[in-house]
């Protein structure tokens, strides 16, 4: 985890955290990707974690099919290109519409930081899933937030 620790009149900082971080089973197949380290540092860093799942704010049930991008986050976000689920369902407006509840709730509660999941189509920062594969760059809940001046680190997960 980077950045300073930050508390104001000795309230703790709240930050938005990928829900199957906090081990709510949420994840696409189900399962979870609860990460006891990252939760230790948040409270040690006096960091409140809002617990929070775009996929599943935008609509999708779990579990769901694995869904990837088509184009870079940027340009889904843009208009141009898709999300898909293997199956080649288009599920384009429940991931905006996730990644947009995300950018509500952090400007609604003064959300200045994510810790996302890594490599997933919605909360990747460094690495997301394009046509399949495994590239770098964003998934669409972290590119919106990082447009609107959200702070994102991408955490893996599962770590005692």
């Amino acid at each position: 985890m980077s950045g300073d620790d930050s508390t104001r009149d000795g309230e703790r900082e709240k930050v938005l955290v990928s829900a199957c971080l906090l081990g709510k089973r949420c994840k696409y197949d189900g399962g979870d990707n609860a990460d006891g380290v990252l939760r230790r540092e948040l409270e040690s860093r006096g960091f409140e974690a809002v617990p929070f799942c775009p996929e599943e704010e935008g609509g999708l049930g779990t579990p769901r099919p694995p869904a990837w991008l088509t184009a870079s986050a940027e340009e889904v976000l843009d208009g141009a290109g898709a999300v898909v689920t293997d199956a080649g369902r288009d599920v384009t407006a429940e991931f905006r519409a996730g990644a947009d509840k995300a950018l509500e709730l952090c400007a609604r509660a003064g959300l200045k930081r994510a810790f996302l999941k890594e490599r997933s189509p919605s909360c990747g920062c460094a690495s997301t899933h394009v046509d399949g594969e495994l590239v770098d760059g964003p998934g669409m809940t972290a590119a919106l937030l990082r447009r609107n001046g959200v702070e994102c680190e991408g955490i893996e997960g599962r770590r005692s």
